[in-house]
Parts: C-alpha cells; sequence; structure tokens
C-alpha cells in the first residue's frame, strides 16, 4: 500500500476523507494541506506526512492511481503553480 495512504487508514481517515484529500491534491495542492491539517493529526504525524507529499511527489501519483483518479489533473494545478 502506498505510504501516505497508509498514514491516512493508521489514524483512521475514512475513505471518503482519503478521496477529498486526494481529490484536493488533483485540484488545488494548496488547498490539499488546509484539508490535510483539518484531520486532526497529532503535529509529529502532521508534519512527517507532510514531508512525504513535499519530498515524495511520485508517491501523490501513485496513490492518486490506486485510488483510481486523474493525476493529468495534479499537473495542471502544479502548472499553474509555477507561473
Amino acid at each position: 500500500m502506498n505510504p501516505i495512504l497508509a498514514i491516512l487508514k493508521e489514524h483512521n481517515v475514512s475513505d471518503a476523507q482519503i478521496q477529498a484529500v486526494f481529490q484536493a491534491l488533483t485540484e488545488n495542492p494548496l488547498m490539499a494541506m488546509a484539508t490535510v491539517q483539518q484531520l486532526g493529526f497529532p503535529q509529529d504525524k502532521l508534519q512527517s506526512l507532510m514531508m512525504l507529499l513535499m519530498q515524495q511527489p511520485e508517491l501523490i501519483k501513485e496513490a492518486v492511481n490506486e485510488l483510481g483518479l486523474d493525476f493529468s489533473k495534479v499537473e495542471t494545478a502544479k502548472e499553474v503553480l509555477n507561473k
């Protein structure tokens, strides 16, 4: 299982919340961080999760694929942020 998904599952994040997080990641990565923060993780776990998201973006792609979402939206969002 993808390590990001594993952390979320380990903290009893529902499938619907996981879908919402990754939907936010595909549409607006900055908003996704706010969505993740609202899950109520302990600060140390939240920091670990954020580091994974920022340092290993390939894990986002793997999780998006595992969830059956459209990764091309992530690429489009990155292009918008880089402008």
